[in-house]
C-alpha cells in the first residue's frame, strides 16, 4: 500500500512505515493537485498545511486512512471521512509537554520583561543601560501566583504540571471535566495532586495568569465581557488556536492596563497576523511553534506511524 506524507514526517516515522512494508512518498503535492493525485494512494499523512475536505475525500474511493501529525483536526472533515469508513488518526499526546513548556516560557519572559529587553537593548543598551535596568526592575516571580487554565485536556494538564512545579496554585475550567489527578515532578520526587475544575467566572476573578488550551470552537472564549471580569494586571497566554481570543478586546484590555501583558503563539489570520498585535509592546510573540521541538516532532512521527500501521493493517 502507498502512503502520501504531504507535510513531512520525522525520519523515525518514515522508517517505521517502511519497515512495516508500506511505500512512503514524501514528495509534497500542491493542494490544487491533490484531487487528481491522491486517488493513487491508500492513505495520506498531513500536518496543518494540507486540507482534506469532503470534495477530496469523494475523489479518493481507495482512501483508507488520514493521519494528522499533531492535535488539531480542523483541516480534516473528520465525521464525513469516518462515515466513508476512513480511519482518521492524530497524535494528541506527543506534543503536550512542548506546548506546556512554551506557555510557561511566555509567562516567565513576560514576568521579567524579557520580550522588551531583547527589543530595546540592541538599540539603546550601550547608552541607556542603567535606565533599562531601572525600567525592568519590578519583575514578578511565578511562585505563589495563581495560574488559570482554560481547557484541562492533555496539554492543559501538562501546563498544570509545569505550573505546579514552579510553585503556582492552579484553578482550571473545562465544561467536560470535573477533576483530574496529576503526577508531578521527577520520579524520585514525584507527588500526586487532584485538581477540581471551577466555573469560568471564578477562574477569571482569581487568576494572576490565564493560559488557554482549547480547540477551535468557532468563537472567542475570551472577549470584552471576560476581560472585564479578570483581575487588573493579569497575564494572558494563548498557545492553543487563533480565534479563541477576541483580538480587538485583547488590544483594548492591554491599552487600558486591565491585562498587564499577553503571550501569543497563535493568531487570527495566520500566517499574516495583524500588525498592531505584532508591534504591541505588551505582547510576547512566537510564530505558532508550540509543538516545534525535536523531542515533540520525534514523538509525533513515531506515534503517527504506529497508529497508521495499525489502521491499515486492521
Amino acid at each position: 500500500m502507498k502512503i502520501l506524507v504531504n507535510d513531512g514526517i520525522e525520519p523515525i516515522g518514515k522508517q517505521l512505515l517502511e519497515a512495516a512494508g508500506f511505500e512512503v512518498d514524501m514528495n509534497k503535492i500542491d493542494q490544487s493537485d491533490l484531487i487528481n493525485k491522491l486517488p493513487e494512494y491508500d492513505a495520506i499523512c498531513v500536518r496543518s498545511a494540507t486540507k482534506v475536505r469532503k470534495e477530496l475525500i469523494d475523489a479518493c474511493p481507495n482512501l483508507k486512512a488520514i493521519g494528522r501529525g499533531g492535535v488539531g483536526l480542523d483541516n480534516i472533515d473528520v465525521e464525513y471521512a469516518k462515515s466513508k469508513g476512513i480511519a482518521v488518526i492524530n497524535t494528541p499526546a506527543a506534543s503536550s509537554r512542548s506546548v506546556g513548556e512554551l506557555a510557561m516560557a511566555h509567562m516567565l519572559g513576560l514576568s521579567r520583561f524579557l520580550h522588551l529587553a531583547n527589543r530595546q537593548m540592541p538599540e539603546t543598551g550601550n547608552t541607556q543601560f542603567n535606565e533599562l535596568k531601572k525600567a525592568y526592575s519590578k519583575g514578578a516571580e511565578l511562585e505563589g501566583k495563581t495560574l488559570g487554565i482554560i481547557g484541562l485536556g492533555r496539554i492543559g494538564m501538562e501546563t498544570a504540571r509545569c505550573g505546579l512545579g514552579m510553585g503556582m496554585n492552579i484553578v482550571a475550567y473545562d465544561p467536560f471535566v470535573s477533576e483530574v489527578t496529576l503526577h508531578v515532578g521527577p520520579r524520585a520526587l514525584e507527588f500526586q495532586t487532584t485538581i477540581q475544575t471551577e466555573s469560568l467566572d471564578k477562574l477569571l476573578a482569581t487568576a494572576d495568569y490565564i493560559s488557554l488550551h482549547i480547540p477551535s470552537v468557532g468563537k472567542a472564549i475570551l472577549g470584552k465581557e471576560e476581560f472585564e471580569k479578570m483581575k487588573t494586571g493579569v497575564f494572558v497566554i494563548n498557545c492553543s488556536r487563533g480565534g479563541t481570543i477576541d483580538e480587538d478586546a485583547l488590544i483594548h484590555a492591554l491599552n487600558s492596563g486591565k491585562v498587564a501583558a499577553a503571550g501569543l503563539d497563535v493568531f487570527d489570520n495566520e500566517p499574516t497576523p495583524r500588525m498592531d498585535i505584532l508591534s504591541h509592546p505588551r505582547i510576547s510573540l512566537t510564530p505558532h511553534i508550540g509543538a516545534s521541538t525535536e523531542e515533540a516532532q520525534n514523538k509525533i512521527g513515531e506515534e503517527l506511524a504506529q497508529k497508521m500501521i495499525a489502521a491499515l493493517n486492521n
